[in-house]
């Protein structure tokens, strides 16, 4: 069975400036989903203005892998659908937070941190993503580095947790680096933020980029047949063979 993902995007800079939507006709989400579908996975996409910006109860539920690519309006999604977002997450649905979407409320509430606090410039620099986990799945079939003649720079400090797994690094013609490619486990859910993609350039058509997003969803997509847990008060699974024992509800209730 194909992969389903879910390509979560804010659509407004496509709307709203026609030299992005010159890059971008069929907006960010069109354009991933466009080069996921070529490699087999089953993509659908949701946007913010949509009723519940898209991400119903049903719709997460039949989502294996869900990008997510926000930059002018994080503070516009509501609390109610991160907070339904990050429990699939918990219960084994992959993330995929693109660029700008470190300052969604989404990876802010994953990360424990405030993960908006990075250095950035506008100036249209070089970017060269250099591979610094050759072995990860996410890195397979690429080259040494990645190299991007125009982008939006990112400096650290970035303020998220340790990575469980890095991947890539970048280094910007203004002398910064950044931790741009970063992995981590949340619960059953796994997490893969990616740094590349400001709305102004047309990044989403690198081949190479697209690589590391195909293969980000197949590292992220759940794995099958992962046993379930219960929580909370349970019954003994060896049978006790006390003469007397007092439990905690007998001392609440007062008995000896």
């Amino acid at each position: 069975m194909a992969i389903r993902v879910t390509v979560w995007n804010e659509y407004l800079h496509e709307v709203q400036f026609q030299e992005i939507a010159a890059v971008y006709p069929q907006g960010i989400h069109g354009c991933i989903q466009e080069f996921l579908e070529k490699e087999g996975f089953a993509v659908k996409t949701a946007t913010l203005r949509q009723p519940e910006h898209g991400l119903t109860q049903e719709v997460l539920a039949d989502t294996d892998v869900l990008i997510w690519w926000g930059h002018m309006a994080h503070h516009e999604v509501k609390d109610e659908i991160v907070e339904r977002v990050y429990r699939r997450v918990l219960d084994g649905m992959g993330l995929i937070v693109l660029h700008s979407g470190h300052a969604s409320k989404i990876f802010q509430k994953l990360c424990g941190t405030d993960s908006s606090r990075l250095k950035w410039r506008e100036d249209g620099e070089k970017e060269i993503l250099w591979v610094v986990d050759p072995g990860h799945p996410i890195a397979a079939g690429l080259g040494e580095k990645i190299i991007l003649e125009q982008e939006e720079m990112y400096g650290e400090h970035f303020d998220i947790p340790k990575p469980d797994e890095q991947v890539f690094i970048s280094w910007f013609q203004g002398g910064e680096v950044f931790r741009s490619g970063c992995c981590w486990r949340r619960g059953k859910g796994k997490v893969f933020y990616f740094r590349p993609g400001h709305e102004s350039f047309p990044i989403y058509y690198n081949p190479e980029i697209q690589k590391v997003i195909c293969n980000a969803v197949r590292w992220a997509a759940p794995v099958s047949g992962s046993p379930e847990e219960t929580y909370g008060n349970t019954q003994p699974v060896v049978e006790l063979h006390l003469a007397e024992r007092t439990t905690i509800s007998d001392l609440h209730q007062g008995k000896k």
